[in-house]
């Protein structure tokens, strides 16, 4: 069904390269924070994502043991600070970046890097298409804290420097392989399009096509050669590789919905369905897996499309770009995403990939990419609060303790941007400390202060 397996790039009958663990007074050995879980071996990695979530250690192993969380590290991601992904933590939010022919100063990336990784962003994509990608892409895995994902499908047009349906299935994968070697944490494969779903794809026409920049490349290399997609039909050797490493795979949506009039539709599904198979094959191997959603998607249809992929991929964590509820703004899709993005995390998704004032339209600015941030950021605690994760709520609570006392200070230090509620208040500076320029003497909370104090209420 999946091919012959006509090339290796890991010899199968070679175990993997084992990473050490001192447990229990004495060494022991594993292959996958997968693999660690389900000896009953704790990591440092594991540690390190119980202490940041507070959450208990041994249930923590016991969900990355059964795949509902995962701890993407690479053992040669150096310098990672690890975190993990799973419904029951904190939900994470991804940040894209990466050069293209038109814009490609990989200093102004880096700035970008170190932008976003300062306003807590848990994990950077590098989706970098032109330049030297391997000179970047080694950068971040050297220097940056952050959990790295890449698209290798993208990276491989670069690298070869060849027409498209002239790069080999080999080709292909030897790029996954060179993504693994670098230290990338996650690289997104479009496992789940096969020929049968380009076939009923066809079929079935779409008013937006396939959006997906990887699974428009893959559609067109099956079409201009007539060939199986290679990492569906190599897909044990995809996982070899991740295997060895340790690359959590996230299985690529190719047929996500780029508009809300095609959203749940037979392709969308049909590919979630093989994705949840592709799932299975990979915790057989051990390999981690992260499955990626929606795309763009009607507020009604959020909850069920969390469910039905919570049921199809066995509570494997969920990676959805918004989804945007509504394609008519453009320059405000941060906005739209972040919509989306809370309903969706709080119904079951793990992990958001955010979006910025500039999708559909430019290479994100560094300005950009903040109110980008900041809007998956506040999706993600909105989802985090209804989820029932505890700091989320002790978060609000010391804000509106510290809004009641007038507490400027205190406010500004919890805000999720201190740097621009900061300047709002600076920018309009009220004849009273006490109030704001909005109510002055008005101000409700100041006048229950006074009034509940015994004191005059002066308007």
């Amino acid at each position: 069904m999946f091919g012959r397996r006509v090339f290796l790039f890991v010899q199968l009958g070679q175990p993997p390269a084992k990473f050490s663990s001192i447990y229990g007074g004495k060494e022991m050995n594993y292959t996958t924070q997968m693999d660690a879980a389900r000896q009953g071996i704790i990591t440092k990695e594991m540690k390190s994502v119980a202490e940041k979530e507070s959450f208990d250690i041994n249930e923590l192993q016991l969900l990355v043991a059964s795949g509902k969380v995962v701890i993407p590290a690479n053992k040669n991601h150096k310098s990672l600070c690890p975190n993990g992904i799973g419904s029951m933590l904190k939900t994470k939010i991804n940040v894209n970046l990466g050069t293209s022919k038109d814009c490609s100063n990989l200093e102004k990336e880096m700035e970008k890097v170190n932008k976003a990784v300062e306003m807590g962003a848990e994990a950077i994509m590098d989706l970098s298409t032109h330049g030297n990608t391997q000179f970047f892409r080694r950068k971040l895995t050297a220097e940056c804290p952050a959990v790295i994902g890449t698209v290798p499908i993208y990276d491989a047009i670069v690298y070869y420097k060849k027409e498209l349906k002239d790069i080999t299935a080999k080709e292909w994968l030897d790029v996954i392989q060179m993504h693994a070697e670098d230290g990338v944490d996650f690289q997104t494969i479009h496992c789940g399009i096969n020929r049968n779903t380009v076939q009923r794809f066809k079929n079935n026409k779409r008013l937006t096509n396939i959006v997906s920049r990887g699974g428009s490349l893959i559609f067109a290399w099956m079409e201009m050669t007539g060939k199986e997609n290679p990492f569906y039909e190599y897909y044990d050797e995809v996982l070899e590789i991740c295997r060895k490493y340790d690359v959590t795979i996230s299985l690529g949506d190719a047929c996500r919905p780029g508009s809300i009039n095609d959203a749940s539709d037979i392709s969308q599904i049909e590919e979630l369905v093989t994705l949840g198979e592709l799932t299975k094959r990979a915790w057989v191997r051990d390999v981690q897996v992260m499955v990626e959603g929606p795309g763009h998607m009607p507020l009604n249809q959020i909850e069920a499309n969390m469910k039905i992929q919570q049921t199809i991929c066995q509570g494997a964590p969920f990676y959805v770009l918004g989804p945007l509820v509504t394609d008519i703004a453009p320059g405000y899709d941060h906005i739209t995403s972040a919509i989306g993005g809370a309903i969706a995390a709080a119904y079951g998704a793990s992990f958001l990939c955010y979006v910025t004032p500039a999708e559909h339209l430019r290479l994100p600015t560094l300005e950009d990419m903040k109110e980008g941030i900041i809007a998956s950021k506040i999706a993600a605690h909105a989802a985090d609060i209804a989820k029932g994760i505890h700091s989320a709520r002790d978060w609000d609570y010391q804000m509106s303790a510290a809004r009641q006392k007038l507490d400027w200070e205190g406010m500004f230090s919890l805000a999720i941007d201190p740097e621009k509620a900061r300047r709002y208040r600076a920018e309009a500076t009220p004849e009273h400390s006490d109030t704001c320029t909005m109510c002055g003497k008005m101000c409700a909370v100041r006048n229950m202060n006074k009034i509940l104090n015994e004191e005059d209420v002066d308007i």
